[in-house]
């Protein structure tokens, strides 16, 4: 019977440990960008992390991003031209919308 309650204690012990963390969850940017066929890369830049995706038929989301503050470049199709948002931030969990981003020839 002894066992028995050190059992229960020391898995009560564990699931108050496991409850109680609060693993960090990265957030994720998201947008379009107008003409669709005007963008080809989004780039995710801080002073540690660097992060690319292709946009697709206009449109781009990338996930797993750090919480911090971020430049996003779009890196256009001739004739427009690469286009950068500062000041970006991602917080725990977040999915930022960035909306539509209008390229420019």
């Amino acid at each position: 019977m002894k066992h028995a309650k050190l059992g229960l204690l020391a898995m009560g012990l564990v699931a108050g440990i496991l409850l109680g963390f609060n693993p960090r969850v990265n957030g994720t940017i998201k947008g379009r960008v107008s003409p669709a066929d005007g963008g080809n890369r989004v780039w995710i830049v801080s002073a540690a992390d660097t992060l690319k995706m292709p946009i697709d038929r206009g449109s781009f989301e990338v996930r797993d991003i750090r919480p911090g503050t971020y430049m996003v470049i779009i890196e256009a199709r001739a004739p427009y031209k690469n286009t950068a948002k500062p000041g970006i931030m991602v917080t725990d969990g977040q999915v930022l919308d960035l909306g539509e981003i209008m390229l420019i020839q």
